[in-house]
């Protein structure tokens, strides 16, 4: 699988479990059936081959890295090479995939926290609440811009109460405020200020000091 074309890879693994599929060497060319699609972004099929072996070896060795591999198809999901080299922000994204992809990854966390796999999957659960988190407030920043400033705060609370821990929460924070003051109501808007700087101090909608430019994501492999 080092060769690099992922499409004729997939495409021998299947050949290669057709030829005895309840042998031992099946199950793991139904692995790397997965893996070959997902690596050719062929998510879809390396979806369907994953759950596929899931379902027939719920008890393999090798469960831990099916249901991590699952949450990596997810993770990418509809992301592309495109997308990765654009740095294009995950919660711009349709919602359903980042939702999968953190059930599996979940999976992995909770049933197998000693596999290898775990870590790395916690880390990725963490940054896919703040992507759900940060659709929200992309949609409730996209009322507040054409003046639904009712619609807004109701995205921005959501945000609150679905992601309560999650960085983006900040941005949620002061959508409200904004949207209170544009509706003249002045104590909510004072009061959404003192949540925001009592969460958040340093916020530079607080302090009016920027951040620094943002990074690259680490999840841009």
């Amino acid at each position: 699988m080092s060769g690099g074309d992922f499409g004729k890879c997939a495409k021998y693994f299947e050949m290669l479990e057709g030829r005895d599929p309840f042998g031992h060497f099946a199950q793991q060319a139904q692995i790397n059936v997965a893996y070959c699609n997902w690596k050719d972004n062929e998510n879809a099929a390396a979806d369907q081959a994953i759950d596929r072996f899931i379902q027939l070896h719920p008890d393999h060795p090798d469960i831990a890295y099916a249901y991590y591999l699952k949450g990596m198809i997810h993770f990418n999901d509809d992301l592309g090479l495109f997308g990765r080299f654009s740095g294009q922000d995950m919660s711009e994204r349709d919602p359903k995939s980042l939702r999968e992809s953190y059930d599996a990854f979940k999976i992995v966390v909770d049933k197998y926290p000693n596999s290898k796999y775990a870590p790395d999957a916690a880390q990725r659960m963490r940054y896919i609440v703040n992507a759900l988190a940060s659709h929200e407030v992309h949609a409730a920043d996209y009322y507040y811009r054409r003046g639904a400033y009712v619609a807004a705060i109701n995205r921005a609370q959501l945000a609150l109460t679905q992601y309560k821990n999650a960085p983006a929460i900040e941005d949620a924070l002061h959508i409200m405020m904004l949207s209170y003051q544009k509706l003249n109501q002045p104590q909510l808007a004072d009061d959404t200020k003192r949540v925001l700087a009592g969460t958040f101090p340093d916020s530079p909608y607080i302090t009016g000091h920027a951040r620094p430019g943002k990074e690259k994501s680490w999840w841009q492999f």
